[in-house]
């Protein structure tokens, strides 16, 4: 097959497997540069698209989350993923929350950092009545409200509660947002809980992050919720994924450079 006849083969494959609308300028310079990288990764991109544990809705809103995420930003990929949801039926209040969710992910500078800072402070014999004080009523209301707005509650957010109940208040408000704002009239946000949960599984699970307590979290809850070992590992191979932006980045630069001299 000519060189030109197999790129128009695997274009048409793309086509097949992922959608028109999703070949971006990435994937347009990977199949000039390597057809051969190009052929593997939408294989590889096809799995989940074709198993459908998850539809393509979900899947689509999976995707931004991982793209969206504050470790990654990954523009073109958060523009093919809205684009897809919108295609698949999505609505601007479920696009939106996906937003809402992933931008808690910030939070893990406190998930993993008060708990070093206690032991920390525990070791140099400092502050112990802030470490081992018992909840007085704020803490104790905010305990409450986090694990009625939340769904949960978890150990790694004591010592948080403990050291600071004003930051974890604003947090606990920014964080609920998804979980009691009203959609069309009804309270709870746009999506189902399971699907929110999937969302946190997603970008804690990403490459750029790998928050293993929070992952570990996340699945129990979305098991709660209804969630089957196979949604869960769709989320994870959608996530893994992310390793193809190397070539939709560093494609177009090679075929730029290469083909100016």
């Amino acid at each position: 097959m000519a060189e030109e006849e197999r790129r128009q083969f695997l274009k048409a494959r793309f086509d097949t497997l992922l959608g028109a609308d999703a070949f971006h300028q990435g994937w347009s310079s990977l199949l000039s540069v390597s057809p051969d990288l190009f052929h593997a990764s939408v294989s590889l991109a096809s799995v989940p698209r074709l198993k459908k544990h998850l539809p393509p809705k979900v899947q689509a809103l999976i995707g931004l989350a991982v793209d969206s995420a504050a470790t990654h930003l990954y523009e073109p990929g958060i523009r093919q993923h809205v684009a897809v949801a919108i295609k698949e039926g999505a609505t601007a209040a479920e696009i939106v929350e996906v937003i809402e969710l992933s931008s808690t992910l910030g939070i893990h500078a406190c998930n993993i950092g008060v708990p070093l800072l206690v032991e920390v402070l525990k070791e140099e014999g400092l502050h112990k009545e802030d470490i081992i004080k018992e909840f007085d009523e704020m803490q104790e209301q905010l305990k409450k409200e986090f694990t009625e707005k939340r769904g949960y509650w978890h150990t790694f957010w004591e010592d948080f509660l403990r050291l600071d109940p004003e930051f974890f208040g604003a947090y606990l408000g920014f964080s609920s947002v998804p979980w009691v704002k009203e959609v069309d009239g009804k309270r709870g946000g746009a999506l189902e809980p399971k699907v929110k949960e999937l969302v946190y599984c997603a970008f804690d699970a990403a490459s750029t992050h790998l928050y293993v307590p929070g992952l570990k979290l996340h699945m129990k809850n979305a098991l709660g919720y209804g969630a089957t070992p196979q949604e869960i590992l769709e989320v994870l191979e959608i996530a893994t994924l992310l390793s193809l932006h190397t070539a939709h980045v560093a494609a177009p630069i090679i075929q730029e450079l290469t083909t100016s001299k």
